[in-house]
C-alpha cells in the first residue's frame, strides 16, 4: 500500500529551529550526526481511541537485534525494492525539497536511491541506535541521523518539506496521532510519501495458522500483526487535514 497525500496550502509561520527538544550530537564524516534526544515527551495530538498493540520497547530491541544479526543484509532485497519505488514517487514530483525526513529508515532503504537534484538535506530517523549505525547515507546529500520514536515526533510546526517512510507505519500503535503530527510538521504544500503493509497482506499465512491452531488447540491466538485497510488509511489522512490523496 502506497500513499502520497499533500498538506493543504494554508497560511502559517515557519520556525527557524527545526528541532524543538534538546539533543546531543556526535559528529561523523560524510555529514553524519547521530542525534540522541535527552527526553521525548508525549505528543500533543491524540486519536480518540488508541490501542497499544505493539510494545515500542520490544520493537526497539527487535530492531537492535536485527541490525546486529550477521548476514541480515541478505534479506533486505524486499525493503530495497520498496524503498526504490518510494524514491520513484519522490521523482514524480517536479520540485526540489529543501528538508526531508525518512521515518523508520532502517538501513537507509529509501535515501540510498535519492539524488541531490530532488533533496537538499535529509534526516534519517529510527528508534534503534544500532540500526542507525548500519544506515547507509548518501555521499551527495547532507544527512543527519536521529534516534526518534516515530510515535513521538520532535519536529517543529511547518518545518519539513517532505516525509518519507517505507514498511514502517504498520508497526505504529496510533496512526491518527502520527498523521496529525506529520501534518503539523509539514510546510504548506508539504508532502508525505509512504508505503506499508495493509489490507489482506499475509492472508494465506494468517488463515493457515488459525486453521492449524484451531484444529490442535480448539482455538487460536493472533500470530500476524493486524493491518489497516486501504479505505481506513484514506479516512485517517483526510481527517488529519491532508489533501490530494493518492493511495
Amino acid at each position: 500500500m502506497y500513499f502520497s497525500p499533500m498538506k493543504s496550502k494554508i497560511s502559517s509561520i515557519c520556525f527557524n529551529n527545526l528541532i524543538k527538544r534538546k539533543f546531543y550530537s556526535l559528529p561523523k564524516k560524510n555529514y553524519e550526526k547521530l542525534l540522541s534526544f535527552e527526553s521525548i515527551s508525549k505528543p500533543r495530538y491524540y486519536s480518540e481511541v488508541s490501542l497499544d498493540v505493539f510494545d515500542r520497547n520490544s520493537k526497539r530491541m527487535h530492531r537492535d537485534w536485527s541490525a546486529s544479526l550477521h548476514g541480515s543484509h541478505i534479506y533486505d532485497y524486499i525493503k530495497d525494492e520498496i524503498g526504490d519505488r518510494v524514491a520513484d514517487r519522490v521523482y514524480d514530483i517536479t520540485r526540489k525539497f529543501s528538508t526531508a525526513v525518512e521515518l523508520g529508515c532502517g538501513k537507509g532503504h529509501i535515501t540510498k536511491h535519492l539524488t541531490p537534484e530532488s533533496i537538499e538535506m535529509i534526516y534519517q530517523c529510527d528508534i534503534s541506535s544500532k540500526m542507525l549505525e548500519k544506515t547507509k547515507v548518501s555521499e551527495d546529500i547532507p544527512t543527519f541521523k536521529m534516534i526518534v520514536d516515530e510515535e513521538y515526533l520532535p519536529f517543529a510546526d511547518s518545518s519539513i518539506d517532505l516525509f518519507i517512510s517505507s514498511l514502517n507505519f504498520h508497526w505504529i500503535n496510533d496512526l491518527p496521532s502520527v498523521f496529525e503530527q506529520i501534518h503539523r510538521a509539514l510546510k504548506p504544500d508539504g508532502v508525505l510519501i509512504a508505503s506499508m503493509f495493509g489490507g489482506d497482506s499475509l492472508f494465506e499465512l494468517r488463515s493457515s495458522l488459525q486453521l492449524a491452531e484451531t484444529e490442535r488447540e480448539g482455538g487460536f491466538s493472533p500470530h500476524i500483526s493486524p493491518f489497516a485497510r486501504i479505505r481506513d488509511i484514506g479516512d485517517l489522512l483526510t481527517r488529519a487535514g491532508y489533501t490530494m490523496l493518492t493511495i
